[in-house]
């Protein structure tokens, strides 16, 4: 049974994701070790969600709740949020639910900026990070590659790509009216990972030309070099810092790299300014008392939020939703399929044994005709073809388990719990935890 409990900018502060998102990577192999049944985990943390997608090996019909405490549990002792906080807070999903979720968000449909384009990649980054910490599940594994597929697909056949804007570039267009001259202007990056890379691309489509790139890990050097940038020491960030027209930090980091005690001591000496500070990071990279120094204005994605766009791209959008509407009956059609298989294996397996036994009885008989065999092996072909593609479209329907409960009822056959864990329609809820 597929599981997600989700925060995101919809339910939850920019703060408690903040505290959520601190060893996210770590977090999977805590989940599952936290829990018997549980045989998957994957955790993706970004700016503005926090979800946990678990992999529950339960039959049909149990509690999903126990796992789900369970997860919270972990949750809360990585991240020191109360577990009481997280069970107000948190969204429960489970069964074609979690991959209607997860087909929305990896296309981008429920971030701050609709159809964003940096969420996909995160959704995948997050799946190899559960596969490197051993967390990940068959199941797992087929629902996050089905996103990255649903995403690829609404990206390549809506709008919704292109006329969505990145939280980059809309950090940078409500920059606009505080920066007269983006050529002009003294730029300081923070930080040398993915969202740095796109905002020194971004800043560049506006024209600036003097940036340069401070590294809190000390890689500062190698970015600058790939991106032809000077590159800013620790022993000058203060001052480059503080003679900056625009600060756009977005490193990966769990303490802020710039504080009004920075400004301040860069500033010795100095007159004040106008400064535009572009905090993208989560944990924050920049202290919020930064808006107490005079002439600073601190640009966060609380502020971001306020001013994103609710569903700019009504067709686009559209669209797109119907696109996940079609995955998501697609996956758990396929789902039924998969697991109503050790079924059909069952039944087959009983009637061919009926078949042989019977077979064996002619010879002992002396009846070793080839046509007799012959006939009683159509025979049994005939029978089993309706059951079988009866499997299929009650698979195809979300009604496998009344196929098997038909096969129970007429045959005494029940597959292995294993094989049918998954293969039971759960109902699409959402309800709080």
């Amino acid at each position: 049974m597929l599981i997600c409990i989700s925060a995101s900018h919809k339910n939850s502060s920019f703060e408690l994701l903040e505290r959520l998102s601190v060893d996210a990577e770590t977090l999977g192999r805590s989940i599952v070790d936290g829990h018997g049944t549980l045989s998957g985990a994957v955790v993706v943390a970004t700016c503005n969600r926090f979800e946990a997608y678990l992999d529950l090996d339960e039959p049909y019909g149990t509690s999903p709740l126990p796992a789900v405490f369970s997860t919270i549990a972990a949750v809360s002792d990585v991240s020191g949020v109360p577990a009481d906080d997280l069970r107000a807070t948190l969204e429960l999903a489970h069964g074609n639910g979690v991959a209607e979720h997860l087909f929305s968000v990896s296309a981008g449909l429920e971030s701050v900026v609709v159809g964003e384009g940096e969420i996909a990649g995160q959704v995948r980054r997050a799946l190899e990070n559960a596969r490197a910490a051993g967390t990940t599940s068959p199941e797992l594994e087929r629902l996050f590659q089905r996103a990255s597929q649903t995403s690829r697909s609404i990206k390549n056949r809506t709008g919704i790509g292109s006329a969505g804007r990145s939280l980059v570039r809309l950090a940078l267009d409500l920059a606009e009216s505080r920066v007269r001259d983006w050529a002009d202007a003294e730029v300081l990056l923070i930080g040398t990972g993915r969202y740095a890379g796109a905002s020194l691309a971004a800043l560049r489509e506006r024209g600036a030309e003097n940036v340069r790139v401070y590294s809190p890990s000390g890689r500062g050097a190698r970015f600058a070099i790939n991106h032809g940038i000077p590159t800013v020491t620790a022993a000058e960030f203060a001052a480059a810092a503080a003679s900056a027209d625009v600060v756009v930090a977005c490193a990966a980091t769990e303490a802020h790299v710039l504080s009004a005690a920075d400004l301040t001591i860069g500033r010795a000496g100095r007159a004040p300014k106008s400064q535009l500070a572009i905090d993208l990071g989560l944990p924050r990279n920049i202290d919020p008392d930064v808006s107490a120094v005079e002439g600073v204005e601190l640009l966060d994605l609380e502020t971001i939020r306020l001013h994103a766009p609710l569903d700019a791209f009504d067709e686009a959008s559209t669209e797109a939703h119907a696109m996940v509407a079609k995955a998501t009956r697609k996956f758990g059609a396929v789902a039924e399929e998969i697991n109503v298989t050790p079924a059909v294996v069952a039944l087959r397996g009983h009637v061919i044994g009926i078949l042989d036994a019977e077979i064996e009885r002619a010879r002992a008989r002396g009846d070793d005709s080839e046509a007799t065999e012959k006939a009683l092996r159509h025979l049994v072909g005939v029978l089993l073809h309706t059951p079988m593609k009866r499997s299929r479209e009650y698979a195809h329907s979300g009604d496998a388990q009344a196929w098997l409960d038909g096969l129970e009822a007429l045959f005494g056959i029940v597959p292995e719990a294993e094989s049918d864990v998954e293969a039971r329609h759960v109902p699409d809820e959402r309800p709080a935890v």
